[in-house]
C-alpha cells in the first residue's frame, strides 16, 4: 500500500476535496542504457537505402539544395516495421500522405507569410496535430518526431508559391520509394513481422514461468526464497519479489495481447497464408497458457511443479528462436478446448480466429480516442503552447533557426510529466554531445558534398542503431545529421550553426518543460476510472462464463476466447493508465487499493479462462 492509497472502496476521484499531491521529478534512469530493440536494423537500413538513392541522384544533378524535400518522403521508411505486410502497406501509405500534406501546409505558409513569429505559431499547431494524431493511431516509433522535424524546418525555408508543387512531387516520389523499400522484404520472408511478434510473446511467457518457478506465494512478506531451476540442476540464489512477478505477468499479458492484435491484421487470401497464421496462433495459444499455469496474488492455483514450468519455459524459448531464425513452424500440441475454439471460429470465418466483437477498430478507434474528454487533448495543448513559447523565446534571444526550438519542445512531450522531464534531460545531453561530434567531423565534411552525404547517411544509421538504447545516445547522431540538412540548402558558418543549435536546445527544452509542468493533465486520473470500469465489466463477464462450467462446444469455446481477449486488453489498458497517471507530478492521489484489487481479480479470472481453454497444455 503506497502513501497515495485511498481508504478501501474509495478513490480520490470520488472523494470530495480529494488531496492533490506533487510527485518528485527524478533524474534516476534518465541516462541509463537499455538493450537494443530486436528489429532496430530493419528501419535503420530501410531509411539508409531510401535516403541514399535520392541523395546520390541530387548530387549527380548538382541540386543538393532540394535534399530537404526528398528527405521528407524517404524518412517515411522509418515507420510501420512491426506490422504485417498487408497492414504495413496501408499504414505507410497514410504516413507518406500525411508527410506530404504537412509539407504542403508548411511550404504554402512559407511562401505566403512573411512574419517569422506567425510562422512559429503555424509550425507549433502542426506539431500539436502530429503529436495527437500519432498517439491516437498508435503508429509506434518514431512517432511524431520525424513528421515534426521535417515540417517545422520547411516552414522557414524561403519559398515561392509556384515551387510548391515541384517540391511536393519530390517528397511524394521519394515516399513511394520508401514504401517499396519497406515492402521489399515481403518477397523473402512474407510472415516475418508476425513471426517476430509471436516470438516476443513466447519469450515473455517463458520469463513469466521462470519468475513464478522461483516464488512462494505463502511467504509472509510476499518475497520468496528461490527454488531449483527447471532442468538446469542449479538453484536460484536471488530472491524474487512479488513486484517482479507482477511485472513479469503484466509483460507477458501485454506481449500476448499485442501478438493477437498483430495476427488479427494478417489476411488469409490463400490456403498457405491461412495455414501459416493458424500455426502461429497455435504457438500463441501455447504461450498464453503460461498466464493460467501460475499462481497470482498469493493464491495457490492449479500449477505445474517448478521443474515442469522450467521445462515449458525452455520449450517456449526454443520455439521463439526457431521463429526468429526463419525455420519451419514447430508442431504444437493443444488441448481439446483450444482446438475446438480455433476450429469453431474457422468454421464461421475465413480465418482461424477473429478479434472479440464490440471494440471499434480502424478509423472508428482513432476517432474514439480523440473524443471530448480524451487524455490526448491536454497533451496536444501542451505541445501547441510549449512550441509557440519556445519558438518566440528563440526569436527573442536572436537565434536564426527558431524551428529547432519548436522541434525540441515538441520532442520532449511524452505520456506524462516524469517522462517528459527525462526526455528533456536526454535531449539536452544528446544535443550537446552531438555538437561536439559535429565539430569533430567538420574536417571530413569540408572534403566536399559527397563526403557530406556519406556523413549524413552514417549519422542516420548510427541514430537508428543507438536511439533504442536511450534517446540521448541517438540524439548524438541525430544532431550532426540535422545540421547537415541545413548546410545542404544554405551555406552558414559552422560556428553560427553550433551556437544556434545549442541555444535552441536549451531554450526549447526549458520552455517546453515549463509548459509541461504548468499545463497539467488532470484527465490522466479520469482515464484510470474509465479503465477500472471496463476491467470490472470484463471481469464480471469472465466470472459468469467460468461459473457456467466447462465449454461443451465451439460456441462456448469461442465465447471464452472472446472474454479472454477483452479481459486481457482491459488489464493492459488499466496498467498503462496507471503508469501514465503515476508520472504526472501534480494530480489527485491514485486509487492504489482499488487498482490492486481490480488487477488481482482480473488476472485471477484471466488465469481461469486460460486454464479452461488450455488445461492440459503444459503436460503435453
Amino acid at each position: 500500500m503506497g502513501k497515495h492509497a485511498d481508504p478501501p472502496g474509495k478513490s480520490a476521484h470520488d472523494a470530495p476535496g480529494a488531496v492533490v499531491r506533487a510527485r518528485p521529478l527524478s533524474v534516476r534512469g534518465a541516462v541509463r542504457l537499455r538493450g537494443p530493440v530486436d528489429i532496430w536494423h530493419k528501419p535503420a537500413f530501410s531509411a539508409l537505402v531510401a535516403l541514399a538513392v535520392p541523395d546520390l541522384a541530387l548530387y549527380a544533378l548538382g541540386r543538393l539544395d532540394l535534399i530537404l524535400y526528398t528527405s521528407a518522403g524517404a524518412m517515411c521508411a522509418l515507420y510501420a516495421h512491426g506490422l504485417p505486410y498487408a497492414a504495413r502497406a496501408r499504414t505507410l501509405l497514410w504516413v507518406v500522405l500525411g508527410m506530404v500534406a504537412s509539407l504542403g501546409v508548411a511550404l504554402t505558409a512559407a511562401s505566403l507569410i512573411a512574419s517569422t513569429a506567425l510562422l512559429v505559431v503555424c509550425a507549433s499547431l502542426v506539431a500539436a496535430v502530429h503529436k495527437v494524431a500519432c498517439d491516437a493511431t498508435r503508429i509506434g516509433p518514431p512517432g511524431n518526431l520525424i513528421l515534426t522535424f521535417v515540417t517545422a524546418s520547411a516552414f522557414f525555408v524561403p519559398q515561392h508559391l509556384g515551387q510548391v508543387p515541384q517540391h511536393l512531387a519530390l517528397a511524394l516520389g521519394t515516399g513511394a520509394l520508401a514504401w517499396l523499400v519497406c515492402m521489399a522484404p515481403a518477397l523473402i520472408r512474407p510472415q516475418g513481422p508476425e513471426r517476430i511478434v509471436v516470438a516476443r510473446a513466447l519469450e515473455a511467457a517463458a520469463r513469466l514461468l521462470r519468475t513464478e518457478a522461483g516464488t512462494d506465494g505463502g511467504a509472509p512478506d510476499g518475497v520468496a526464497h528461490a527454488r531449483h531451476a527447471a532442468g538446469a540442476g542449479v538453484a536460484y540464489t536471488r530472491q524474487v519479489t512479488a513486484a517482479e512477478v507482477a511485472h513479469a505477468r503484466h509483460a507477458a499479458a501485454a506481449a500476448v495481447n499485442a501478438a493477437w492484435h498483430t495476427l488479427f491484421l494478417v489476411p488469409m487470401r490463400t490456403p498457405d497464408t491461412a495455414a501459416a497464421r493458424a500455426g502461429l496462433e497455435r504457438l500463441l495459444v501455447r504461450a498464453e497458457s503460461a498466464l493460467g499455469s501460475t499462481e497470482h496474488a498469493g493464491e495457490v492455483a492449479e500449477r505445474t511443479a517448478p521443474y515442469e514450468a522450467g521445462a515449458e519455459a525452455d520449450r517456449l524459448g526454443g520455439w521463439a528462436r526457431e521463429l526468429r531464425g526463419g525455420r519451419p513452424l514447430p508442431e504444437v500440441a493443444l488441448s481439446a478446448a483450444e482446438a475446438e475454439e480455433l476450429a469453431g471460429v474457422a468454421a464461421e470465418a475465413p480465418g482461424p480466429r477473429r478479434p472479440a466483437p464490440g471494440h471499434p477498430r480502424g478509423v472508428r478507434a482513432v476517432l474514439a480516442r480523440l473524443a471530448p474528454g480524451s487524455p490526448l487533448l491536454p497533451i496536444g495543448a501542451r505541445v501547441a503552447v510549449g512550441c509557440v513559447l519556445a519558438g518566440w523565446a528563440s526569436l527573442a534571444v536572436g537565434v536564426g533557426h527558431p524551428y529547432w526550438a519548436v522541434v525540441t519542445a515538441a520532442s520532449i512531450y511524452q505520456a506524462n510529466t516524469t517522462l517528459s522531464w527525462q526526455r528533456a534531460l536526454q535531449r539536452t545531453l544528446g544535443n550537446l554531445l552531438g555538437l561536439l561530434l559535429y565539430t569533430a567531423l567538420l574536417p571530413l565534411m569540408h572534403l566536399g558534398p559527397l563526403a557530406m552525404i556519406a556523413v549524413a547517411l552514417a549519422c542516420q544509421l548510427g541514430a537508428e542503431a543507438t536511439i533504442t538504447r536511450n534517446y540521448w545516445l541517438g540524439s548524438v547522431c541525430v544532431t550532426p545529421m540535422a545540421l547537415l540538412l541545413t548546410e545542404f540548402g544554405s551555406q552558414v558558418p559552422a560556428t553560427t550553426l553550433i551556437a544556434d543549435r545549442w541555444l535552441d536546445t536549451v531554450v526549447g527544452a526549458a520552455v517546453g518543460l515549463a509548459c509541461c509542468v504548468l499545463v497539467t493533465n488532470r484527465r490522466a486520473a479520469d482515464r484510470i476510472e474509465v479503465a477500472l470500469e471496463r476491467a470490472a465489466a470484463a471481469e464480471a463477464v469472465a466470472s459468469q462464463l467460468l461459473g457456467e462450467g466447462p465449454a461443451t462446444g465451439v460456441d462456448e469455446a469461442r465465447e471464452l476466447g472472446w472474454a479472454r481477449d477483452r479481459l486481457a486488453g482491459c488489464l493492459v489498458e488499466l496498467r498503462e493508465a496507471v503508469e501514465v497517471a503515476a508520472g504526472e507530478w501534480w494530480q489527485r492521489a491514485v486509487p492504489e487499493e482499488r487498482i490492486a484489487h481490480a488487477e488481482q481479480r482480473g488476472h485471477r479470472a484471466l488465469a481461469g479462462l486460460v486454464r479452461r481453454l488450455a488445461a492440459p497444455t503444459l503436460a503435453a
